[in-house]
């Protein structure tokens, strides 16, 4: 037997799993890893977050990502090579990171890289499949690091008839469920989306969607009027300018809007030349981005109620968004029957739980003893994702 199938079998059987989740989203602020000690599996999920760091990328390798990235018409060659920069620029991030922590990579069970988005594309005509591509070579951060790496999760996702995310909602069910109360866990990332748990814990009445736009308007327009800013840093921008009724009745008005739940989105749709045609002439950018902001929190409620119906619940707050204080007061006013807490309560940081989805993830896809092909979340379908690479 290959020594590496031997290790791989072994760690499937260990009592508990070291794994590295990592997560790389579409606001390109750096690589999120999240070491994890794992117990069990499904609904007997136990996670020890051991340490997480988030390391920011330099300005020349973000751009070079933003060159691919969500566009039509891309140079390939570009596209190619960056699927081999992002993993080797990871690898060297890992090592680094691990020996800060003073981990040896001997002692990781596994990565689990959710490697870089450069295109989500599902299509609701029925004339094509859906797709998304992520790049950033679970081989090479396997052969570089040294470790077993599970990777590009989101494809089987699509194999078995899904869009391909949102995710979160294997993670939210297998560690925040809770009996008698009803839950509702927001993610504000570069697209928003959330997970309603509900109080019986059936599977089946799950639901996960996403919203629409989180931060990535929001930080697209930032960069665009004010050089050297990425975002809006405690909503300074936002609070010097005022909504602007017309703009934020034509971003409401937007065709994603009006298809039915459950739906997902990105960067494809939600960029800044899309929303400049819509955008009235002479708007300065302090009005853009309060208007941005105030959009964004009401399509996140409105997806909240039309979807779940509910009136009151409690909702748990992560990702970028979780930090933007106009924007979460705008949630609070927007859903008054709702007590809105950042996650961390919870037990988790906030800004860890997605690079810890994905470790959940590859400790699911090691350890599931039944992947039946008839399972549903909801109405995602549920199996083991990523693919195993070994180091040699």
């Amino acid at each position: 037997m290959n020594p590496q199938i031997e290790k791989l079998y072994r760690i499937a059987e260990q009592p508990t799993r070291t794994i590295l989740g990592l997560m790389s989203g579409t606001s390109l602020d750096g690589l999120d890893m999240a070491l994890c000690r794992f117990s069990g599996q499904g609904l007997e999920t136990k996670c020890e977050l051991i340490h997480f760091d988030s390391v920011p990328f330099s300005t020349e390798f973000k751009e070079s990502i933003r060159e691919v990235f969500a566009k039509e018409h891309i140079h390939f060659p570009s596209l190619s090579t960056l699927n081999v920069q992002i993993a080797r620029t990871h690898a060297a991030i890992i090592l680094d990171t691990l020996a800060r922590w003073g981990v040896k990579p001997a002692e990781v069970d596994a990565l689990a890289s959710h490697g870089q988005t450069v295109m989500h594309r599902p299509d609701r005509t029925g004339g094509l499949p859906n797709s998304t591509l992520q790049i950033g070579d679970g081989d090479h951060l396997a052969h570089l690091t040294g470790i077993i790496t599970l990777s590009d999760f989101r494809q089987k996702h699509l194999a078995a008839g899904g869009e391909g995310a949102p995710l979160a909602m294997f993670g939210d069910y297998f560690l925040f469920t809770k009996p008698e109360e009803e839950r509702i866990l927001l993610n504000i990332g570069g697209i928003g989306n959330f997970t309603y748990l509900p109080a019986n814990q059936d599977p089946q009445d799950i639901l996960v969607t996403d919203t629409g736009p989180g931060n990535t308007l929001i930080d697209a327009w930032v960069r665009a009027h004010y050089p050297g800013k990425s975002y809006d840093e405690d909503s300074q921008i936002a609070r010097s300018g005022k909504v602007h009724p017309e703009f934020l009745k034509a971003l409401l008005a937007l065709p994603f809007f009006q298809e039915s739940f459950p739906k997902s989105t990105g960067p494809e749709y939600f960029n800044i030349g899309r929303i400049s045609e819509i955008a009235p002439a002479g708007i300065s950018p302090e009005d853009s981005i309060a208007t941005l902001t105030y959009f964004t929190a009401e399509s996140i409620a409105l997806a909240i109620q039309h979807y779940t119906g509910l009136e009151d619940g409690q909702v748990y707050v992560s990702g970028g968004g979780a930090r933007n204080p106009l924007m979460m007061k705008y949630l609070q006013t927007l859903l008054p029957g709702f007590t809105i807490q950042d996650s961390e309560v919870l037990g988790i940081e906030s800004a860890a739980k997605e690079a810890i989805l994905f470790a959940l993830l590859a400790n699911e896809t090691l350890t599931d003893p039944n992947p039946a092909p008839d399972r549903r979340l909801g109405d995602s379908p549920w199996m083991t994702m990523g693919k195993i690479s070994l180091p040699n």
